[in-house]
């Protein structure tokens, strides 16, 4: 979802670097994928295809951090209470 962004801190040896990868364009989604010693975060398209990737060796992965986009707020109708329910207010 767009504004979903993932915050990877590594270790170079002399302190910490921080990478970030966000989901930039409506439709896109942030992977995070694990295997063999690599952390792969990755900007997908709806259909799958990778936009923006980066790969990290595990072992130097300090801090892994998802930020999931935040949700506008919802347009709730004011209505009725359900038929046989007070209202609470």
């Amino acid at each position: 979802m767009k504004g979903d962004r993932v915050e990877i801190v590594i270790d170079i040896g002399t302190g910490v670097q921080t990478f970030e990868i966000e989901a930039s364009k409506s439709g896109r989604r942030v992977e995070v994928t694990t295997s063999r010693g690599v952390v792969e975060v990755a900007e997908v398209t709806r259909t799958g295809k990778p936009v923006r990737s980066g790969r990290f060796m595990a072992d130097r992965v300090v801090a892994l951090v998802e930020h999931p986009a935040e949700q506008p707020p919802s347009r709730r109708r004011p209505g009725r209470a359900p038929r046989g329910q007070s209202a609470l207010l």
